[in-house]
């Protein structure tokens, strides 16, 4: 469809929904002293049978604003506590209206309690209070659906939730954990009519005696109430369905949950192969378990993951997908003093992935006709499976000490098939990949808090972490791979005449390579708040962090005889022990100034690495004083400025130190450098973020700057498409810049909403020992607008275009992806409701386009009011799509892919809700 014709339609649409006939009603409310009053409730009901159609808050002038349907007559409610004001009768016609109130002391406050619960939006100091059935129209079927109703809640395509640009840490029902450490499992799963209210919970800090002493601005929380039904009871669904016609699928979601003061159960279950992936590989590396990080210590030091180039999937599509998925959740109060919870996770997703790839290498020169093309046709079979167990007490014997300890295991088996054609400058070549890993960690965490008095309060965090990786990696090529290290050339023209050692001569050449990583990493922090006053304290820090690692590994061939032949040099094998120390102390003093709350800091680090291998030990002892600030600026009670700037020192784990080869990935090598030394990050974040309750208006704004001095970069040998990196620290700084912006806004019943996402970043490198620079910058805009009628259909419709270019050492390269998308929510009728989403993608890069292709997805649901079955007929992938397309870059290459997807399935299901 021709972008122009849908830009077109999609603007009409939209012109016609805002021009929609509205009568505006405002007005300003004061005390019987004449005094503003802010953050009164106002509510429109329609005079015929009792039904809200608007509200509005004051702001800090009095003010209201309430846009209702012309030519009906409505009453006009107030509601502020302790205060009540005589109801008014309005008959809107064609003309604005104002309404003035005037509010007197209340002696007896029933009725405005009543009032207020009815009311949509609450705001009590930091919390902000959504009663649900003020959003929501029927068609809501999970937590996501609904929170994507409520102002200033954003679920994003991950499933993630999102308060005023900041992801939600913690998601509580009944103030119970809800699978502590991510929110994608509360919006895919908690049933949209259990709920009652939403708690946006900001400026969270879960140890009440920390509240205010630290800086919570950042940690925001969700906690959902239920309704009254809900409670000590079991509620609900249990889902299944199969395929129609030749379409030979099955779904089957059974889910659970119970809640009671004492204690709770959540059951979540998920087994179908139709594409639908409750749990990714990459949500369980990025499951923290909802483990504290130890916040402002001035240094970077993370255990990285296995360097194997596993596959990601592209929008949870494939091929094929089968998953199986398994969660408990619970948490009991065993006493008055002890509270427990805990939960397990088990997913084993089987994955089929057909990839063609266009792949554009980097050289030495700024001639970019001389590049390297490989194009390849790859298929990928891929299992993952991923086991998770956390368990958790919390200890309260009063309201000065609390003492909590969690204990988080992780266990996977990880293993990708690789069949791929290679082709390039005249080559063809057949290539197999076997990666395999069984990741290991456990995790344990004790908390100790105590309020010596209201001027003493004393803080000790200790965390433990053992992990083991045993990644295993095969590469099976035709050609001789990594001439030059695997041999020595004589003649650059003439493969045959090299020098075979350590390889040997095949007919195909299996190389393989053995690791075995282990690390014991030890953290632990006391810190020590003195409080000034009401508006200031001191903050002394005493910390250390040791980390022990061992990293083997083996570079071996196994023959056409099938006998084995190890490469004994130490340049393929690697012994290597690491032990890193950092002892620190620091100050931080936070005090507030009129509309500011200031805190600065500076910390004092001593750090000891030893470095053990080849025979050798190599020590390093050095002192760092890295400063850090964060600005608040309150500009009202909703809105707010926000700086950050901290100095960090980025040092590395052990896996950038070891001195022999490692295999990454068929055609690339790394090596890594005992000598290296510490990067120096100079961080700098302003966000802004308004919420004007006058108008449902969300502003949220973000600026991000990061110069990595020193930093740790590849100096890369690059011979056709085959690369050799050793890691080095660069005299070029690496920068990253960064804008993001959201602008929301309610009209009516209608609300839209526009983003800006803009990321520049320019990184250095050695290439054939001359510099080479990478500059990438990204783009991406997009606005949506949606409805929300209580009768009728709803629907969302949008448009975002990317643009993503890349000039890798001359090397420029430009793709651009647009995307109109709608989505229609209709009730036909009672009980019968229609779902859909479509999306158009154009694919190009700027000259031609590379790739077109949409998607339709259907859904007709049926459940008879007040029975528990529901029926359900969908097709999903209803255009039969084959591909899509993704480009990618990193500083040694470009790349545009297209993924083959899920043909169109036809599912009847049935669901019964508890």
């Amino acid at each position: 469809m021709n972008q122009k014709i849908q830009l077109l339609v999609f603007l009409i649409g939209m012109s016609q929904i805002i021009n929609a006939q509205k009568v505006q009603i405002s007005g300003v409310i004061k005390d019987s002293t004449g005094n503003l009053i802010e953050m009164a409730n106002v509510i429109a009901y329609l005079k015929s049978d009792n039904t809200m159609v608007g509200y509005g808050i004051t702001n800090s002038d009095g003010r209201y604003k309430i846009s209702v349907p012309e030519h009906k007559n409505y009453v006009l409610k107030v509601s502020y506590i302790g205060l009540y004001a005589e109801a008014k009768s309005i008959e809107a016609k064609t003309e604005d209206i104002i309404a003035d109130f005037e509010m007197k002391p209340q002696e007896n406050d029933l009725d405005e309690v009543e009032i207020v619960y009815e009311i949509p939006v609450v705001i009590k100091g930091d919390t902000l209070v959504y009663n649900t059935d003020s959003f929501v129209n029927g068609t809501e079927k999970k937590l996501g659906d609904v929170l994507k109703k409520l102002p200033g809640i954003v679920v994003n395509d991950e499933g993630e939730i999102e308060v005023e640009g900041k992801a939600v840490s913690k998601v509580m029902i009944e103030g119970k954990d809800f699978f502590d450490g991510d929110s994608k499992l509360a919006t895919n799963n908690i049933p949209a009519d259990a709920l009652d209210k939403v708690e946006v919970l900001r400026n969270y800090e879960d140890v009440s005696q920390m509240k205010g002493l630290s800086n919570s601005q950042d940690q925001i929380a969700i906690n959902i109430k239920l309704k009254e039904g809900k409670k000590n009871f079991w509620f609900g669904d249990i889902s299944v369905g199969s395929g129609i016609g030749e379409t030979e699928r099955y779904i089957v979601k059974p889910k659970l949950f119970y809640y009671s003061p004492s204690y709770s159960i959540n059951v979540l279950t998920d087994f179908n192969d139709i594409g639908e992936v409750p749990f990714t590989r990459r949500d369980y590396f990025r499951f923290t378990g909802g483990f504290r990080n130890f916040g402002r210590a001035g240094t970077s030091f993370s255990i990285s993951g296995d360097d194997l180039a596993f596959t990601t999937l592209q929008n949870n599509r494939a091929n094929e997908i089968n998953t199986k998925f398994g969660a408990a959740n619970f948490s009991l109060t065993a006493s008055k003093v002890l509270d427990l919870s805990g939960y397990s996770i088990i997913s084993d997703t089987k994955v089929d992935l057909v990839t063609n790839t266009n792949r554009v290498y980097i050289d030495d020169t700024l001639d970019d006709t001389d590049n390297t093309i490989e194009e390849t046709s790859e298929n990928t079979q891929q299992r993952n499976t991923l086991g998770l167990l956390k368990l958790s007490a919390s200890y309260k014997p009063n309201n000065k000490f609390r003492l909590d300890y969690d204990i988080f295991g992780k266990l996977s088996r990880q293993e990708q098939r690789n069949i791929f054609l290679s082709t390039r400058a005249g080559v063809s070549e057949d290539i197999n990949e076997n990666l395999e890993n069984t990741p290991f960690s456990l995790q344990q965490n004790v908390n100790a808090y105590y309020t010596h008095n209201s001027k003493n309060v004393f803080s000790l965090e200790i965390q433990h972490l053992f992990q083991q990786e045993t990644p295993f990696y095969n590469a099976i090529r035709n050609q001789i791979p990594f001439r030059g290290v695997f041999t020595q050339i004589n003649d650059p023209l003439t493969p045959d005449t090299d020098v075979f050692d350590p390889l040997q001569r095949s007919d195909r050449y299996n190389v393989n390579q053995d690791r075995s990583i282990k690390t014991n990493k030890l953290d632990t922090r006391l810190d020590y708040y003195y409080v000034l006053n009401k508006k200031s304290n001191l903050n002394f820090t005493l910390g250390i962090t040791r980390s022990n690692q061992n990293f083997d590994s083996n570079i071996f061939q196994i023959l056409d005889t099938a006998n084995r032949n190890d490469f004994e040099s130490n340049l393929f094998n690697n012994d290597v022990k690491y032990n890193f120390r950092d002892i620190y102390t620091s100050l931080h003093y936070k005090f507030i100034k009129g509309i500011f709350t200031i805190n600065p800091g500076v910390s004092l680090h001593n750090y000891d690495l030893k470095d053990r291998q080849l025979g050798a030990v190599i020590e390093q002892n050095e002192w760092q004083i890295l400063p850090d600030l964060f600005i608040l600026a309150q500009l009202k009670s909703s809105s707010s400025l926000r700086l950050n700037y901290s100095i960090t020192a980025d040092y590395t784990d052990i896996k950038r130190l070891v001195s022999g080869y490692v295999f990454n990935t068929y055609n690339t090598l790394t090596q890594g450098n005992r000598n290296l030394e510490n990067a120096l990050f100079d961080s700098y974040t302003l966000n802004y973020f308004s919420f004007n309750r006058f108008n449902y208006t969300n502003i949220f704004a973000s600026v991000n700057y990061v110069n990595r001095r020193n930093p740790i970069k590849s100096t890369s040998v690059v011979n056709g498409i085959n690369t050799v990196s050793t890691s080095v620290n660069s005299n070029f700084a690496d920068q990253v810049f960064s804008i993001n912006g959201k602008f929301s806004r309610s009209l009516g019943k209608v609300n839209g909403e526009f983003n800006v996402n803009l990321n520049w970043s320019s990184f250095n490198n050695i290439v054939n020992t001359r510099p080479s620079e990478s500059v990438s910058f990204t783009q991406v805009y997009s606005t949506e607008w949606s409805s929300n009628f209580k009768k009728g259909p709803n629907f969302d419709l949008g448009y975002s275009i990317s643009v993503n270019d890349y000039d890798n050492n001359g090397l420029e390269t430009t793709f651009y992806t647009s995307r109109p998308f709608a989505r229609l929510d209709w009730l036909m009728a009672k009980g019968l409701l229609l779902k859909s989403s479509y999306s158009y993608y154009n694919y190009s890069n700027g000259q031609r386009t590379l790739n077109e292709y949409s998607f339709l997805d259907l859904d007709l649901r049926y459940q008879k009011s007040g029975k528990n079955w529901e029926y359900k007929f969908s097709v999903s992938n209803a255009l039969n799509t084959n591909s899509i397309n993704r480009d990618n870059f990193n500083e040694l290459y470009n790349s545009t892919s297209r993924y083959t997807v899920q043909p169109r399935y036809w599912i009847l299901s049935v669901k019964y809700n508890l």
